[in-house]
C-alpha cells in the first residue's frame, strides 16, 4: 500500500492523523496548521496592542512550554510587538515543583526571555507541602487554585506586566465547563469561557489556546523536541477535576469535537437577569486589598484557616462565621502583603546573567 499523500501539500508524507479534525497530514504542514490556528485566535479576540508586556505562565509542563515557544514564534513571524517574560510560581512541592521549574530555567536560556519566579513560602508562608500536612489531600487542590491566582496577578504586577497568558487548552476549558455544570456553579459557568478576564484592579488574563486540543500541544511538543516537564502534581490524583477529565476523555473516544462543541454550548450559555441581581458585586479585600466578593478575599480566608489551626473548616462561604466566632485575628498571624497594582519593576534574572 503506497504511503498516504499529505491532505494539506499533497506532496510529503503524511505522518500524522489530527485529533482535532482527523486529517491527515506532514509535520510541517501540522506546525504551520497549529501555529495558524492559535494566531488567529490572538488576532480575532484582539488580545494584545503592539508595546505590550506580557507575562507566559510558565510551569515547565507541555502547555506552558509550547505555549511560549509559540508566543515567541507567532511574535517575531507577525511582528505582535510584544516584550515576553516568563512567570512561574513555586508552590513548594518537593519531587515536583523544584524539578519543574528547572525546566523553566532550561526553557529562559532557550527563548531567551528573562524569567520571575515567586514561591508560596515568600508570599503566603506555607508551602503546598505544609499546607498538605496540616488538611491532608482532600481539599489541597481549592488551597493552590486560590493562592496560585493571586500569586499570578502579584508576580505581573511585580513584573509590570499588562497582560498574562496561561497555557489552559480546550480540554481545561471543557472539564471546567462540565465541573460548573456537575456543582451548580451558576457564578463561574457564566465567564468560564471567556478567553479573556479582568477584574478592575488585576491585570488582564487570557488563553491563546483556548481552542487547542491538548493532545496535539503534546504532538507539537514531541515533534518540536520542546525541553518540558511531564510528571504530574502529586497532589491532583484526588482532584474533582479528574472526574470531568475521565468523562469527558470517554466522550472525544466517540466524538471528538465534543471538547469544541462543549466550549461552544458554554459560550451560548447567558445568566437571566434575576440570577445575575443575585451575583455578588465585586469588591476589594479589607485586608490584602485583592478582589474579592466578600469583605475578605478567598486567600486571606484560606491563609488565616491556615495560621488558626482551622483549614479544614474554611472551605465553604460559612466559614467566615467560623473564624468570627474564634476571635479577631492575633497580630502574630501571618497575613498576606498589601495588593498594590501596578507596583514598582522588581529585578529579574535575565538569561545573560544565568550563564
Amino acid at each position: 500500500m503506497a504511503p498516504t499523500s499529505c491532505a494539506l501539500c499533497q506532496n510529503a508524507k503524511a505522518i500524522l492523523k489530527r485529533p482535532k479534525t482527523g486529517q491527515q497530514i506532514c509535520k510541517e504542514c501540522f506546525f504551520f496548521v497549529f501555529e495558524t490556528e492559535v494566531h488567529n485566535t490572538i488576532t480575532q479576540a484582539h488580545l494584545f496592542e503592539p508595546g505590550d508586556r506580557v507575562a507566559i505562565g510558565a510551569s515547565g509542563g507541555k502547555d506552558s512550554t509550547v505555549l511560549a515557544y509559540v508566543m515567541k514564534t507567532l511574535n517575531e513571524r507577525y511582528n505582535y510587538g510584544l516584550e515576553l517574560f516568563l512567570l512561574s510560581i513555586d508552590e513548594g512541592i518537593t519531587g515536583y515543583r523544584d524539578d519543574s521549574l528547572e525546566t523553566v530555567k532550561r526553557n529562559q536560556q532557550q527563548y531567551n526571555m528573562p524569567l520571575k519566579i515567586l514561591s508560596y513560602e515568600e508570599l503566603y508562608g506555607w508551602t503546598m507541602d505544609a499546607v498538605v500536612a496540616e488538611i491532608g489531600k482532600k481539599n489541597n487542590c481549592t488551597f493552590c487554585g486560590v493562592f496560585r491566582r493571586q500569586a499570578l496577578d502579584r508576580g505581573a504586577s511585580a513584573l509590570q506586566v499588562d497582560h498574562i497568558v496561561t497555557g489552559h487548552n480546550a480540554d481545561d476549558i471543557a472539564e471546567t465547563v462540565l465541573m460548573n455544570i456537575m456543582r451548580g456553579d451558576i457564578a463561574r459557568l457564566g465567564r468560564c469561557t471567556q478567553i479573556c478576564t479582568r477584574g478592575e484592579d488585576t491585570i488582564r488574563r487570557s488563553k491563546p489556546f483556548k481552542y487547542a486540543y491538548e493532545k496535539e500541544i503534546v504532538m507539537y511538543a514531541y515533534f518540536k523536541k520542546l525541553d518540558y516537564f511531564s510528571t504530574e502534581c502529586i497532589y491532583s490524583p484526588d482532584a474533582y477535576r479528574g472526574h470531568a477529565r475521565t468523562f469527558l476523555k470517554d466522550l472525544e473516544a466517540a466524538r471528538p469535537s465534543a471538547i469544541i462543541d462543549i466550549i461552544h454550548s458554554g459560550e451560548a450559555f447567558e445568566l437571566r437577569e434575576d440570577v445575575k441581581a443575585t451575583q455578588k458585586q465585586q469588591q476589594t479585600c479589607k485586608r490584602c486589598g485583592y478582589m474579592s466578593s466578600n469583605d475578605l478575599c478567598k486567600a486571606c480566608t484560606l491563609l488565616e484557616g491556615l495560621e488558626r489551626g482551622m483549614a479544614s473548616s474554611v472551605i465553604t462561604d460559612r466559614a467566615r462565621k467560623k473564624l468570627d466566632a474564634v476571635g479577631p485575628l492575633p497580630d502574630n498571624l501571618r497575613t498576606i502583603p498589601h495588593f498594590r497594582s501596578p507596583q514598582p519593576a522588581v529585578s529579574i534574572q535575565s538569561p545573560s546573567q544565568q550563564s
